[in-house]
């Protein structure tokens, strides 16, 4: 069974996947992980003529073992970097292959990010599409980075994640948009148990309706 779980940046859409993951008993890749691993390790290049090419470069040489810094990646600077190589058509390309094979493994999978069910996945067999308004997330994320000691700016983090929105949305190389057989859960009002629930409630009967056990 694979399992494509997309969503804007701070939905909760990794929380999700993670707790997805543990109840079926999937493995998890949190694709986001890849973008910005790649943005990270050309951070120092950013506004130079080189910014793609080595952008190219790191995404071509990504392994498992650039993904284990999480705290790192999982900054709000991680985040804004990976929506600027996200946009380059090679490193796209470069990680497309990565994100298939694990797809594409016995058993299934769970994956999270921004174009799963449209692009990398497009043949999941549940695909949910997290959404989420942009104060809730912002909050959340404030909180997250809170709770690693972080100081964090609130007006400043808030316009982040609305620069990546529209960043995101306007990417020519990537559909960041629900797919037509996506299931949509609003997680604003809903804390994770809630949203964990009702996900898990949309693939339990996703799968039962394929199974002919319900009309």
């Amino acid at each position: 069974m694979i399992i494509a779980v997309d969503g804007p940046a701070a939905s909760g859409k990794g929380t999700l996947a993670s707790g997805l993951s543990r109840h079926y008993g999937l493995p998890h890749l949190d694709t986001g992980l890849l973008y910005r691993a790649v943005g990270w390790a050309v951070r120092d290049a950013v506004d130079t003529p080189e910014f793609e090419a080595k952008a190219i470069a790191a995404a071509e040489g990504l392994d498992a073992a650039h993904l284990t810094d999480t705290a790192t990646l999982t900054s709000a600077d991680a985040g804004v970097l990976a929506s600027k190589v996200a946009v380059i058509e090679k490193v796209r390309q470069a990680l497309f292959a990565f994100q298939r094979d694990f797809a594409g493994q016995p058993g299934g999978a769970v994956l999270d990010g921004r174009d799963i069910g449209t692009v990398i996945a497009p043949d999941a067999d549940v695909k949910l599409f997290i959404q989420t308004d942009s104060k809730a997330r912002m909050e959340r994320r404030a909180r997250q980075l809170e709770a690693r000691g972080q100081v964090v700016d609130r007006y400043a983090l808030y316009h982040q994640i609305e620069e990546r929105d529209a960043r995101d949305m306007a990417n020519p190389h990537g559909g960041f948009y629900k797919a037509a057989d996506a299931h949509l859960l609003d997680t604003t009002l809903l804390d994770i148990e809630a949203a964990l629930r009702a996900a898990i409630a949309i693939v339990d009967g996703t799968m039962a309706r394929k199974a002919g056990q319900q009309p």
